[in-house]
């Protein structure tokens, strides 16, 4: 499924692009995304930030299997699929470098940011990780980043501050995040996006729970990456190959256990 999915992209723009012309790749040797949609929000779109940064890593993650899985000559096509993939687009805004939410649009139509994608669910950035002050810089000063800010429904805001390590805005908006609905039951959510009860609102607020409290990047783990100082927590988490438990309590150095 996941080769037919990656085939999917290379044959589809390929097809488009010798529709407009003889060639199938651009001047570099790059597939062109286009026509595209970042996320449902940025219309004909071209190179869509949340369509490279899913086909790279999910790419990344194909060609780490193993030989039985992947085969040689299946992953000699991969690589070569990987190497015709475009960059991330980035911009400036007030003299900050951020990521674009693709090279070029038509029209806005939501209120996702796939600029933020990059973070998650694709953790190209985050704590951790190289270039973290671009995507911070993205998530303070993109206008539409900021317009779009909200915790409602499937809103991803606080995750994203989350992984980036911005305490003080995760702590705002998992307080209204995860806040009793105004119903009988307190996790009836909504009405968001999705009506109500909005599951999406209680997951994504869940998500950036966890992220909260416990990160890991390429085998090293981030313990309490964005929880406030002053807030207690005892969790027991899985993180990969290992079962981590954690207490913290009135603002002492926190107790960590792991087991496999």
């Amino acid at each position: 499924m996941i080769e037919s999915c990656l085939d999917f992209f290379d044959q589809h723009y390929r097809y488009l692009a010798r529709q407009r012309g003889i060639k199938e790749l651009n001047g570099e040797g790059k597939l062109v995304l286009y026509p595209g949609s970042a996320c449902e929000t940025y219309k004909m779109a071209y190179d869509a930030t949340s369509t490279i940064a899913g086909l790279q890593i999910v790419t990344d993650q194909l060609l780490r299997l193993e030989e039985q899985v992947l085969p040689a000559e299946n992953r000699e096509r991969w690589e070569k699929f990987r190497e015709s993939l475009p960059d991330i687009s980035f911009r400036q805004i007030d003299g900050h470098p951020v990521i674009a939410p693709a090279k070029l649009w038509e029209r806005i139509n939501n209120t996702e940011v796939p600029q933020l994608y990059p973070v998650f669910p694709w953790r190209q950035y985050g704590v951790g990780r190289p270039d973290l002050d671009i995507a911070v810089n993205t998530y303070k000063y993109d206008p539409d980043a900021l317009e779009f800010r909200h915790h409602m429904g499937w809103k991803q805001d606080v995750i994203w501050a989350a992984c980036l390590g911005l305490t003080d805005e995760a702590k705002r908006l998992i307080l209204k995040k995860l806040s009793d609905s105004p119903r009988r039951f307190p996790a009836f959510w909504g009405p968001g996006f999705d009506w109500t009860p909005d599951h999406n609102w209680g997951g994504s607020g869940a998500i950036a729970l966890q992220e909260m409290a416990l990160q890991e990047v390429d085998g090293r783990l981030h313990y309490l990456p964005a929880w406030p100082e002053e807030w207690e927590v005892r969790f027991r988490l899985h993180a990969p190959g290992k079962v981590v438990e954690l207490s913290k309590q009135n603002g002492s150095e926190p107790v960590i256990r792991i087991t496999d």
